[in-house]
């Protein structure tokens, strides 16, 4: 398990300190801030619902058991049982562009939503899963530049994240199945 610590120490003081520069030292800090992109996501989630016809109001409404689910569990289960404390708090030298929490570490929840909702999203519109795919992981590798996760919690959170909407996506398929709301051509990523 040691070895593991020292991979993750080694891959955080790589992206949060010799890859720091001015850049992203002034906009990964914008981009982790989940109150920057609210009122994309609220806007988003309207039109979906508004604009976005039967496959876009699926999407909206399977988004939100998803995300409360991803979020709930990733903070209230996951992260008591690991305890791992952030490396803003154990580690000399960061470079911390936020505000350390005392909350533990493991799984960055921005890592579990967002590749979340890349996943569900990609399988209804699966020509923007390059564009969700990205924007997830600019938000999740925002958090190691901004000293407050190391990396395999970001990678633990994408799995998780990415695991839960698969379960989501399936037991959809399953129900879609059974009474046939929607017509779906879409393929999973």
């Amino acid at each position: 398990m040691e070895i593991f610590q020292q991979i993750d120490e080694a891959l955080f003081y790589f992206i949060n300190v010799n890859l720091a520069n001015y850049f992203t030292d002034k906009f990964m800090p914008f981009i982790t801030e989940r109150d920057n992109w609210f009122i994309f996501y609220a806007l988003i989630w309207l039109y979906l619902v508004f604009k976005g016809g039967m496959r876009g109001r699926v999407a909206a409404i399977l988004i939100i058991p998803l995300i409360l689910l991803t979020d709930q569990f990733s903070d209230n289960v996951i992260k008591p049982y690991f305890q791992r404390i952030r490396p803003c708090h154990t580690l000399p030298n960061v470079n911390l562009l936020v505000g350390c929490t005392d909350s533990y570490a493991f799984p960055s929840i921005h890592a579990v939503n967002n590749f979340a909702a890349a996943t569900l999203f990609s399988f209804f519109y699966a020509s923007l899963k390059y564009f969700l795919f990205a924007g997830a992981s600019v938000v999740s590798i925002s958090r190691v530049f901004v000293g407050v996760h190391y990396p395999f919690d970001v990678i633990g959170g994408a799995i998780i994240g990415i695991t839960f909407a698969l379960l989501i996506i399936y037991f959809w398929k399953l129900l879609n199945s059974k009474i046939n709301i929607l017509s779906t051509n879409s393929t999973l990523i």
